[in-house]
């Protein structure tokens, strides 16, 4: 497994993985608290824990780089560059949403930022994400696709299907499997079959690497070489980040299937945002005040971005009928 001994960051750059990771947090904990009283309509997935992955990989992607999503997107989309206040709008069913409040928590998609789309189809993203490899390569644009899977679409055809003609097309995509335990309520110890998700690799005839996905850094350096060896034509590469989500498969899920106190250590030893805050502190790159200021930026942007979202407008009658069967 990647330990993230290697790149060594700025500090503009530090301080942009921390604010991104806790702007998630942040988000994540106040979506929880405001569907628990109600507020939010539809269904909720949240990535608290989970952090380091989105950050790590989308740091090195700009606005023409393309990640496709999971139902689990939140995450992927702040650190992809979506405006966080449209995000909100979006919970909320307002006409000013990032999708003009159809799309929902699951979703969520901003084209303008190199984001195709939360998806709620298991393993739907990687041929998404395949296509905008192979358009990349057409057209010589040197970017690169992403596309974030959990290990329940890691078991879909879809998904094999994709990372055969990834590989047999030398295309510059990378295969993000975010392995959390759970496929909602099934350990994926026990639904793949080779063990690691990181064991697939050679079958489809591309490298791959396993990292923690509790610290950033080794996210960070390994995403650095697989993007590295597609933008220069070597093809795709197989990324299994392992970590734990701190609450349940979705909003409302009693989590009967986890082991006693396993959310509470998980929070209290594996928590990426401390990892990241203890690593450079101790190293003297930022400061427990550099840290804290940023703390409160990101808690104050959740209060301005949620009151904005209350009071935003909802779609009229005419709004709804809009966008929803394509006319040719």
């Amino acid at each position: 497994m990647a330990s993230g001994a290697g790149m060594q960051l700025s500090r503009d750059k530090l301080l942009e993985a921390y604010r991104t990771m806790r702007t998630i947090r942040d988000f994540e904990e106040r979506v929880h608290d405001e569907f628990e009283a109600g507020n939010l309509p539809g269904f909720v997935h949240l990535y608290a824990g989970e952090e380091a992955s989105a950050v790590g990989v989308c740091l090195h992607l700009d606005d023409q780089d393309r990640i496709c999503s999971t139902h689990r997107g939140h995450g992927h989309c702040i650190a992809k560059g979506c405006d966080v206040e449209g995000m909100w709008k979006e919970l909320w069913g307002s006409s000013e949403g990032l999708c003009a409040g159809k799309g929902g928590s699951m979703h969520i998609a901003d084209l303008s930022k190199g984001m195709m789309g939360a998806n709620a189809i298991v393993g739907g993203g990687p041929p998404l994400a395949v296509g905008a490899a192979m358009a990349a390569k057409t057209l010589k644009t040197g970017k690169v696709a992403v596309t974030f899977t959990g290990d329940g679409g890691s078991n879909q055809g879809t998904t094999f299907e994709s990372m055969n003609f990834a590989s047999v097309f030398k295309l510059p995509v990378l295969f993000v499997f975010e392995n959390n335990g759970y496929a909602e309520t099934t350990g994926s110890g026990w639904s793949v079959a080779c063990g690691d998700i990181v064991n697939r690799a050679p079958a489809f005839g591309m490298p791959g690497v396993q990292v923690d996905g509790f610290d950033f850094f080794a996210v960070h350096d390994a995403v650095g070489e697989a993007v590295e060896r597609a933008r220069a034509g070597e093809g795709p590469t197989l990324i299994e980040v392992k970590f734990g989500r701190f609450y349940g498969h979705h909003e409302g899920d009693n989590q009967s299937y986890r082991g006693p106190d396993e959310v509470e250590i998980l929070r209290r030893d594996h928590d990426c945002l401390k990892l990241f805050r203890n690593r450079v502190t101790e190293a003297g790159l930022l400061s427990d005040s550099d840290l804290d200021a940023i703390d409160q930026e990101t808690a104050d942007l959740m209060d301005r971005c949620v009151e904005a979202a209350k009071n935003a407008p909802r779609p009229t009658p005419d709004q709804l009928t809009t966008d929803v069967y394509i006319s040719y």
